[in-house]
């Protein structure tokens, strides 16, 4: 077909399913994070997302984020329902690929962004409402935010503002989503109080590699063709995301004196956040700093919640949301057209105006990303609710919200297998207090 070239369709068709790869990676991530009796609860927010997401994208999401402008601020709905979105090229967007695959590598970002912010509320909110929750909020907030970045006339795309993969649009974006949600859901019960050990580090460990893994075709896909600016993508996403890893661990050892397979996933997470916004216009060593600046900072900011008091229980603010900050204001500092001539120079190579500008597009993203969700949050909350019973939360989400347990051990629920395990916990940590179930069901 004319126009279209078919390495780099097929460097965007492999990108996009690596991303997607990385949604059911963040369900392992999470999943192993939280404690038994929630491990299915948690894994199906970011799970079935990917049928959520779809749905709401090709009906009217793409249209909304990419669609002919309206006022700088919105997409018009001349492509709801991928109406006119085809085989052919836009060359606004990708002038190499077919159009219907640059909806289809968006659709990807659309998903697990949204999937994010389940991290705050993990262990408390019902299904029901979460999925509520979810269609409002891609509606609402990540297509608006979309459009201003990275759609044609958008203001912030407008301003001069970077973003090449989504440092605001994805991550800033879903933090403070996450910690609307976080303030208005409340904290688990026993929040302070009670050990809340992850569960299943491997399986953490083992969704971080699969993070690690898509994230080069978040990155680099991001470049829309196959070539040198893809492989710069490729290479400074790697580099940022190993030195994040070291610099989270380091900063572990240095204040708690040991370092931790948990913070080597967190630290390398945090990397791949940081280095997303700059990805497409720095270079190696650009991305070492950017991957040390966000591992330590976002080591030292997990913390800021028991201190601030609200339960992001999966730090997604403190990972997503400082990382996010710190790689859209590195962008600033680093970016040059040496290695992007479209994008633009910043602060070390003699334009400040530009970290200007990355702050604009901050505060804009942090400011309407937290009063939308938290408006979106008490509607929803006044109409059907938005937490389980206590009852519920007690015995946890895999049996009140699925009728399902993630392991049953020789005839030991993972309801049962909890509270030997928080047992175990307060004999080593005693103080913790632990507050065992009354009764728990067996299968």
């Amino acid at each position: 077909m004319q126009n279209i070239n078919s390495g780099d369709t097929a460097f965007i068709l492999i990108a996009a399913a690596l991303v997607m790869f990385m949604t059911p990676g963040l369900a392992l991530f999470y999943g192993g994070m939280v404690r038994s009796k929630n491990v299915l609860g948690t894994i199906m927010h970011s799970f079935i997302m990917l049928g959520i997401g779809t749905l709401v994208w090709v009906l009217y999401g793409y249209s909304l984020a990419f669609g002919p402008d309206k006022m700088h601020i919105i997409g018009d709905l001349s492509w709801a329902g991928l109406r006119g979105v085809g085989m052919t090229p836009n060359a606004d967007y990708a002038a190499t690929i077919p159009h219907i695959l640059f909806m289809a590598f968006q659709l990807m970002f659309a998903i697990i962004t949204p999937a994010l912010i389940t991290g705050a509320f993990a262990e408390r909110i019902k299904f029901s409402s979460f999925v509520v929750f979810m269609v409002a909020w891609m509606t609402l907030v990540y297509s608006p935010v979309a459009h201003w970045v990275w759609g044609i006339d958008g203001w912030i795309r407008n301003l001069g503002a970077l973003d090449f993969a989504g440092g605001t649009v994805v991550h800033i974006n879903a933090a403070f989503g996450a910690l609307a949600a976080a303030i208005v859901i409340g904290k688990r019960k026993g929040f302070g109080k009670e050990a809340m050990h992850p569960h299943n580090l491997p399986m953490t460990i083992t969704g971080a590699a699969i993070l690690w893994f898509g994230w080069f075709g978040f990155n680099a896909g991001s470049a829309l063709a196959a070539g040198g600016l893809a492989s710069v993508a490729f290479v400074v996403t790697h580099i940022a995301t190993a030195s994040a890893a070291l610099g989270w661990i380091i900063a572990e050892k240095i204040r708690s004196g040991k370092p931790t397979t948990l913070g080597a996933a967190s630290g390398a997470v945090a990397g791949l956040v940081a280095i997303t916004p700059a990805s497409g216009f720095v270079g190696p060593i650009a991305a070492i700093v950017i991957g040390l600046a966000a591992g330590v900072l976002c080591y030292l900011a997990v913390g800021l919640k028991f201190k601030l008091g609200y339960d992001d229980s999966l730090d997604v603010v403190g990972v997503h949301g400082v990382g996010g900050i710190v790689g859209a204001l590195l962008t600033g500092v680093f970016a040059t057209t040496v290695i992007n001539s479209a994008g633009a120079n910043g602060l070390l190579h003699g334009n400040p105006a530009l970290v200007v500008k990355q702050l604009i597009a901050i505060g804009a993203t942090v400011g309407y990303s937290f009063i939308a969700s938290f408006i979106i949050l008490k509607v929803i909350n006044a109409i059907i609710g938005l937490r389980v019973s206590e009852e519920d939360e007690v015995e946890g989400l895999d049996l009140s919200q699925h009728s399902e347990v993630g392991y049953a051990l020789s005839g030991i629920s993972s309801g049962a297998l909890e509270v030997l395990l928080q047992e175990a916990v307060s004999q080593t940590q005693p103080g913790f207090a632990v507050k065992v179930p009354s009764a728990e069901t067996s299968f």
